[in-house]
């Protein structure tokens, strides 16, 4: 289903693109394609030695408290530090002394708050001038949404799939709709015109996240498209949630079983480090297009 899936993605900007960016896609493709492969014959693995997992996790006190850190109580630190941090970069925004020029945009808009929500998810002059750029924006915007409900509908409040169902939100799909156009998005930065408006910490970003999204891919994708589904389950993921949102401090090694915990370390380990850089990156425009474009508007 992968080679499908990651096949057609690569035919289809080969025939908006041209041949040679349609290759470099298709080595993508197989990249992914061998990740999701590899994510089926590490569930395997892990099935055919769960015997002796508990031996095999038996590792020493120190990487236990560090894992125990990365998943509780760093975690914590990383949202609240991205809470306050955004807070602050739109109080020195908004406080800021007005621009020497008007971004207003004419005629006036009859409809400001409409006008601003057209501009802000349609994106139309986007659309006219870079098309192909368009079309995996929003498709990387609406399967970014799904992942937030996803990730959502791992508390055991909120069921938006049947908590019996082993699948995420969109079963595995969600993460290819996520992880395709990434992709799309940081080759594009070694292509000119991008590239000469390239810094390194546009490249590490799109890096961090991309792996972010991909062990996250790792425990999705095991789930649906393997026979067996992941070691860890998504009740399992929801014991750890639940843990998290009632602030019980718990070691999320009694809740999560199976020799996949390090990916899930891995994975939170670099959702922390998300959570600490977004405040002071260019993805923070996600809380201002709407405001910008409001002001334009009127």
């Amino acid at each position: 289903m992968m080679n499908a899936l990651f096949s057609l993605a690569a035919s289809a900007v080969q025939h908006l693109t041209g041949a040679k960016l349609g290759s470099f896609w298709s080595k993508a493709a197989l990249i992914l394609s061998e990740s999701a492969d590899a994510t089926s014959g590490a569930t395997v693995a892990a099935d055919a030695t769960s015997g002796a997992t508990a031996a095999a996790v038996a590792v020493s006190p120190f990487l236990n408290a560090i894992e125990y850190t990365i998943v509780v109580p760093l975690l914590y630190f990383s949202v609240l530090f991205c809470i306050v941090g955004i807070i602050w970069r739109l109080y020195k925004i908004l406080g800021a002394p007005p621009a020497p020029y008007s971004l207003k945009i004419y005629p006036s808009s009859k409809s400001p708050g409409l006008g601003a929500l057209k501009d802000t998810f349609a994106m139309p002059q986007l659309r006219r001038h870079k098309p192909l750029f368009w079309v995996f924006l929003v498709i990387f915007h609406i399967s970014l949404i799904m992942l937030l409900l996803g990730h959502l509908d791992i508390l055991p409040s909120i069921s938006i799939v049947p908590e019996s169902s082993r699948h995420m939100v969109g079963a595995g799909l969600v993460g290819v709709g996520v992880t395709v156009p990434l992709l799309y998005f940081l080759f594009r930065r070694f292509r000119t015109p991008v590239r000469e408006l390239s810094v390194p910490a546009d490249y590490l970003l799109l890096i961090l996240i991309l792996f972010l999204f991909l062990f996250g891919d790792l425990m999705s994708w095991g789930n649906s498209w393997t026979p067996n589904g992941f070691v860890m389950t998504k009740q399992d993921f929801s014991l750890y949630f639940q843990g998290l949102a009632q602030f019980t401090f718990a070691d999320p090694r009694a809740v999560l079983p199976g020799s996949h915990y390090h990916f899930l370390v891995i994975h939170v380990l670099l959702a922390d480090l998300f959570f600490i850089v977004l405040p002071f990156s260019k993805i923070l425009h996600a809380f201002l297009s709407y405001p910008i474009n409001l002001l334009r508007r009127k």
